[in-house]
């Protein structure tokens, strides 16, 4: 794997840091501390709450997605391995929320902000009876206490920033010198510009939504109105349907892979009709860019963000340090 391509991967898989796309799983990763049955088997206790055997088997789970993989596919030893550094980040999300609550007056949290998070959780659910199965697995009774634990979510990530912010700052000088020995490991990989018209199935029966997206090409093919027009009309991807449904420029490793194969298969200037677990896309590709080298102007952007991220990711690794030394006595693993 390319140098940047693992500092992007850093920063969108950095430890205790989440976000959007960087959330690794529907609610488990989102959700902060969770209410068990205290009959549940425990894997361990910080300061008396549990974290279940069951948490643990969720949280090894979606890291392993995360890699393409399955418990399945490992080895005994990897398997063991894997459930270790699963249970040890449990604790650590535990100890970090303990001392976010402590602090909570002084980070505030607004309703728009729960309501966006809220809003792109759903989104990652196929039907509102996945999310309620989801929240019932996770002990969450309601969406107010749902709201509640994104809440505290939110306020761990603004104290993780507040912690990090002076450690991840990067000079021009610092990237420059990283572009010189790594100009390979920059260069563009092929690229396209996408738009689509998307309507979920997390609203709609999959037939429906397809159907409309069925006759919206027969639209488009007969000329009787143009994509933008039909994406204002039927897309309920609320970040692009203003914007006559575009996606911009593209390349296939920031994509889902049920989106980026069949997307980066399309002819250009071709609609056409395929679904994703999150629902069915009419996508246009309008253009596409080989692979070619980058200048550093064009590069440093990308190598700011990618190098804050690892400079974040080793302070990260020191707020971790601090939180265990200051909870040692707190926690208990069975």
């Amino acid at each position: 794997m390319k140098v940047l391509p693992r500092l992007i991967l850093l920063a969108a898989a950095g430890y205790l840091i989440a976000d959007g796309f960087v959330f690794k799983g529907p609610v488990s990763r989102w959700a902060g501390s969770i209410i068990s049955p205290a009959s549940a088997p425990l894997a361990a206790r910080v300061d008396g709450h549990p974290i279940t055997i069951s948490q643990l088997d969720r949280a090894l789970a979606e890291s392993l997605w995360l890699d393409g993989k399955t418990p399945a596919s490992l080895k005994p030893e990897e398997l063991k391995a894997a459930r270790e550094t699963a249970l040890q980040e449990l604790i650590d999300h535990e100890l970090l929320r303990l001392q976010v609550k402590a602090l909570a007056a002084q980070l505030p949290v607004t309703p728009e902000e729960i309501n966006e998070r809220l809003r792109r959780l759903v989104g990652r659910f196929e039907t509102k009876g996945a999310l309620e199965t989801a929240m019932k697995t996770q002990g969450i009774p309601s969406e107010q206490d749902l709201r509640d634990r994104l809440a505290a979510r939110i306020r761990q990530e603004k104290f993780l920033a507040l912690r990090l912010a002076p450690s991840s700052r990067v000079t021009d000088e610092e990237a420059r010198e990283w572009f010189e020995r790594n100009q390979a490991a920059v260069a563009l990989p092929e690229r396209i510009d996408a738009r689509h018209i998307f309507i979920p199935t997390l609203d709609h029966p999959p037939e429906e939504a397809k159907q409309k997206l069925d006759a919206a090409l027969v639209e488009l093919t007969e000329k009787k109105k143009d994509f933008a027009t039909l994406a204002r009309e039927l897309s309920e991807d609320p970040a692009t349907k203003e914007n006559g449904g575009a996606l911009g420029w593209m390349t296939a490793s920031r994509l889902p892979e049920d989106f980026s194969v069949p997307a980066f298969s399309l002819e250009v200037n071709k609609p056409t009709l395929f679904r994703t677990k999150l629902g069915w896309h009419l996508v246009e590709v309008t253009a596409r860019q080989p692979a070619g080298p980058r200048t550093f102007e064009q590069a440093k952007p990308e190598i700011l963000n990618a190098l804050a991220a690892l400079k974040s990711r080793q302070a990260t690794e020191e707020i971790r340090s601090s939180l265990r030394k200051s909870g040692s006595g707190k926690i208990e693993v069975f």
